[in-house]
């Protein structure tokens, strides 16, 4: 496995192990719809909650969650919708992202709730 997909799969464990201390509920991980992808889905409070997991060795040109753009949300709001159909999910739904950094032997994350709303087209 390259490097990077090394770092990824940390960076997403990280994410999952972060998201549990804190009470959350793991739906699913990888979820796929069509070749779109969600990273994490998580139960909170009565909230769905869509994780995108931002995983770099360096913040020095973009941190983490900079680097989703227009397109990739369009794509996680898909695959949402994907998933709220399929499971016939009723409540409310936000957006989160969470990046994650090697510090040392630990990791740096940040957990951004509520990172975008959908684009309305």
């Amino acid at each position: 496995m390259a490097k990077h997909n090394e770092l990824g799969k940390a960076g997403e464990i990280r994410a999952r192990e972060f998201l549990l201390a804190r009470g959350y509920k793991i739906r699913s991980t990888n979820y796929k719809a069509g070749k779109l992808e969600i990273d994490i889905i998580a139960e909170k409070d009565d909230w769905l909650v869509i994780v995108e997991v931002r995983t770099r060795s360096t913040d020095t040109f973009l941190a983490p969650e900079e680097s989703i753009g227009l397109q990739k949300i369009k794509n996680l709001v898909n695959a949402a919708s994907s998933y709220i159909k399929r499971y016939n999910w009723m409540g409310e739904t936000r957006f989160d992202i969470i990046s994650v950094m090697p510090d040392g032997n630990d990791y740096k994350i940040a957990h951004i709730e509520n990172a975008f709303l959908p684009p309305v087209n």
